[in-house]
């Protein structure tokens, strides 16, 4: 689906902590509608990508999701890898992208051999499971727990090819890390496909991915560039990284993604038909997932869409961004998983929605009770996929 501008386009981006240059040479979108910019409260790395069309940071239509879904399957598809594929999600805000891709590549071809996988940095119980890095990340540990069931087992074990799916590829090393660990457990691994809204690796580097990787690579992206960034000495004042303590037990469920899936998830119509009626139409709908807990908004938000709602899907995220750019506005919250660490949202005031459905896979405790009290929100706990409780909230 990309083609080749006729003309590179050529961005500067003044930030809080310093300055990002851009060359654009290849896409299917405007920067513009796909991207916006902020600076992040991370000395790592002090830019971010703000994706508009993801439904993390940015409020983001069920539509527009949908559409980049359906394109970046379709990149995937055409790429004609070897199978079986294992499509892996990255933690945590490409969670529900990769999820959404994966369902979308089914779709179009039911007859592939896939599993689907994210990976998190939560622990589930005594599940084995892959250690890799994310070294630019506020919270560089990530895990990938591998599959339980025989068929999904087999299939991460026996599988040809990786699709790695981000929101964007700026450097390729935590590709590079995942790739590594699922190929000490997995020899015939032969082939690496990477697919990400925006590809900023740049032509130099993408030259010797293979070597990195060890195996040939292919990659789809709706952009396609490189990028330049020059750090000032603006002091950013965030807490140190942190990791996750292994024997907490933060409420992540394995039915949505951690453990394996061979389908796409679907929603109780009945439920969604309930939930749909108790919202006026014409009133302003947030639906909100947290933490890794995104891809079930945005299928409950692609429901109610159907239904005749114009809702908007995002996610709460533990990253620490400043305020300016692309990000208008940040509110802290308690860490509903436990594990102590801040929790924020961005682009969202109180009130700003006449309805905020927050959906959690955790069981109900104060950090998600004062959330909804905040939002002035209703708590949708998910046990499974066609099992949603509605959780009263005191004192809203």
């Amino acid at each position: 689906m990309s083609h080749e501008t006729s003309a590179a386009q050529h961005l500067q981006v003044a930030l809080a902590t310093g300055h990002l240059a851009l060359d654009i040479y290849a896409g299917s979108d405007s920067v513009d509608a796909l991207l916006g910019f902020a600076s992040r409260a991370n000395r790592k790395r002090g830019f971010l990508f703000v994706s508009k069309v993801l439904g993390k940071h940015w409020p983001a239509t069920p539509a527009a999701m949908r559409r980049v879904h359906g394109a970046l399957a379709a990149q995937v598809a055409a790429a004609e890898l070897p199978q079986p594929l294992v499509f892996i999600a990255m933690a945590e805000t490409a969670i529900g992208l990769g999820q959404g891709v994966f369902e979308a590549f089914m779709t179009q071809q039911p007859q592939a051999q896939a599993l689907f996988l994210h990976s998190t940095r939560y622990h589930l119980g005594a599940s084995p499971l892959l250690e890799f890095a994310e070294e630019h990340s506020h919270a560089p540990q990530q895990y990938l727990h591998l599959p339980s069931a025989p068929a999904q087992q087999a299939l991460m074990l026996g599988a040809r090819t990786l699709v790695l799916v981000d929101d964007e590829a700026s450097t390729g090393k935590t590709f590079v890390n995942l790739a590594q660990a699922c190929g000490a457990i997995n020899p015939a691994l032969s082939h690496i496909h990477l697919a990400t809204i925006a590809n900023f690796v740049g032509r130099s580097q993408a030259a010797d991915l293979a070597q990195r990787f060890g195996l040939p690579v292919t990659s789809s992206a709706l952009l396609q560039g490189e990028f330049r960034f020059a750090a000032n000495d603006f002091a950013v004042d965030a807490p140190p990284a942190q990791g996750v303590v292994a024997e907490h037990e933060s409420g992540a469920s394995g039915l949505f993604g951690r453990l394996g899936l061979l389908r796409p998830l679907r929603l109780c119509s009945q439920r969604v038909a309930a939930i749909s009626a108790s919202i006026p139409l014409g009133e302003s709908v947030l639906v909100l997932g947290t933490g890794e807990f995104m891809h079930m908004a945005f299928l409950l938000g692609a429901a109610l869409e159907a239904q005749g709602h114009e809702p908007r899907v995002q996610s709460s995220t533990r990253s620490p961004i400043l305020t300016g750019g692309a990000i208008s506005c940040g509110m802290q919250f308690a860490d509903n998983y436990g594990v102590g660490i801040a929790n924020y949202l961005y682009n969202v005031t109180p009130g700003q929605y006449q309805h905020v459905l927050i959906c959690h896979e955790t069981p109900p405790n104060a950090a998600l009770y004062e959330f909804a009290r905040i939002l002035g929100g209703r708590l949708l706990h998910f046990l499974a996929e066609d099992h949603i409780e509605e959780i009263p909230v005191c004192g809203s």
